[in-house]
């Protein structure tokens, strides 16, 4: 007889059976991200805690075991941070889906981690109050990956990323301790901010068991302007005078040659086949969008624009945004994607495009790039045949030429989906030996044994 698992029967005993969980097959559903070409292992069992108690349980129970813990909430990443290693407990926060309070007097709403991202946004709004990021995977991402990832969105241009709303938050720490950071008021500088260290630590500091938002007013009514150029060189010159207008567009993107082709292939949007990139605009100030619209038009066209139109109502302007939406259903049928997500400042946003267009040519691989133009953050996206290992060794390569690319410019190989096991060699170059240092001693203060997430982040 196969002898009983001391930690599972530990956890059962505390949490609960339906808690714990060892069947194979629902560990092997569990043991990874959305992330491409990163390795996943086996986990020893999946727990499904319901409070911090019962996490700063887990937490105790699997360092007295020196078992490493792998935080997971909906999966939804693209860096592999979510990945199972052999032998490690998944803690997975699905059961923590609690908003626990929205306060309209001071703004702020207080939630578990399990919260779906648009059910937040949804219930704030009722209240007329608004939680501004937004990641794609918003109707699936949970707020505990967000904040693991300081996730951003389509408004990151005008509202900001995921730190920006975190006020306070309640972590357990490695040993089960609970430490509560940061706090509910709009100010305070007591101290470092450990608030901000823990956002976007993608769970190798602590496991987020309870955080405290800031939220805003909900916004106007918005409308949107679509243009279309010639060339990348336009649409980034319009894009920047845009941004230098004083204008403060809610969603500012840009569609490349290569992604629009492929959208135009999966359905037809009437695009014309010499169409260099297209940047897609909104605002959301109301009875004032309608002006904003037309200003971004107007930039649009003394910089080239072949095509302008402006949306007069909302089903317009979710017609404009289509092309957009589109992305990634239109590159699917073209084979494997190998999403990056370089961010660099705007005024190298061209150079940015032309070595990427560059670096397809070398490798004889497809990266379309769509991206937040706004602040600089695109998404290469290196297209190839995964059942061709040539195609693949080439695809890697020239993933990897993109970042080293962006890192050049005085960029950052990440703007929003982290380092996870994805980027873990490009970020020694990024932080340098010092930098690099100073982030490992961090994680030893908080992770003495290297429990939380250990093979993520750094190698």
């Amino acid at each position: 007889m196969t002898p009983a698992d001391p930690l599972v029967a530990r956890l059962r005993s505390s949490l609960g059976d339906n808690a714990v969980v060892d069947d194979p097959d629902v560990l092997d559903s569990h043991r990874n991200d959305h992330a491409t070409f990163c390795t996943a292992g086996v986990p020893r069992l999946l727990v499904r805690p319901s409070s911090t108690a019962e996490v700063s349980e887990v937490l105790k129970a699997a360092g007295s075991l020196g078992v490493p813990v792998v935080t997971q909430g909906a999966r939804t990443g693209l860096s592999g941070a979510a990945n199972a290693l052999d032998g490690c407990l998944l803690l997975s926060t699905a059961r923590m889906n609690e908003i626990l309070e929205v306060s309209v007097e001071d703004q702020v709403a207080v939630v578990q981690p399990g919260v779906v991202n648009a059910d937040l946004s949804r219930a704030v709004l009722e209240k007329d109050l608004f939680y501004p990021p937004d990641p794609s995977s918003w109707e699936m991402s949970t707020v505990g990956g967000n904040i693991a990832t300081n996730a951003g969105g389509l408004c990151c241009v005008k509202y900001g990323v995921t730190s920006d709303f975190v006020r306070g938050l309640e972590v357990v720490l490695a040993s089960g301790e609970v430490v509560r950071t940061g706090r509910r008021s709009a100010k305070g500088v007591a101290g470092y901010d450990l608030t901000r260290l823990i956002v976007g630590s993608e769970g190798t500091l602590g496991v987020v068991t309870e955080a405290t938002l800031a939220l805003r007013p909900a916004p106007e009514a918005s409308l949107t302007a679509a243009a279309t150029f010639l060339s990348i060189e336009e649409g980034i010159a319009a894009a920047a005078a845009v941004m230098a207008s004083g204008l403060r567009p809610s969603l500012l993107e840009f569609l490349d040659r290569p992604t629009l082709r492929a959208i135009q292939d999966y359905r037809d949007m009437g695009l014309p086949a010499d169409v260099g990139s297209m940047l897609i605009a909104q605002s959301d100030r109301g009875q004032r969008a309608a002006e904003d619209v037309a200003r971004i038009a107007a930039i649009c066209t003394e910089h080239g624009a072949i095509d302008v139109a402006e949306a007069s109502d909302a089903e317009e302007s979710r017609m404009l945004l289509e092309a957009r939406r589109l992305v990634n259903a239109a590159l699917e049928p073209l084979g494997v994607t190998l999403i990056d997500d370089v961010a660099v400042p705007r005024s190298k946003l061209v150079a940015l495009l032309r070595g990427i267009a560059e670096i397809g040519t070398k490798y004889d691989v497809l990266i379309c790039c769509p991206g937040h133009v706004g602040d600089g953050n695109m998404h290469p996206t290196v297209v190839f045949d995964r059942d061709d290992p040539d195609a693949e060794a080439r695809a890697l390569q020239a993933f990897g030429a993109v970042m080293e690319l962006g890192l050049s410019l005085g960029g950052t190989i990440t703007g929003e989906h982290g380092i996870g096991k994805l980027k873990r060699h490009w970020l020694a170059q990024e932080l340098g030996p010092v930098g690099l240092r100073l982030q490992r001693e961090v994680k030893a203060v908080f992770d003495p044994d290297n429990l939380l997430n250990p093979d993520k982040l750094f190698l």
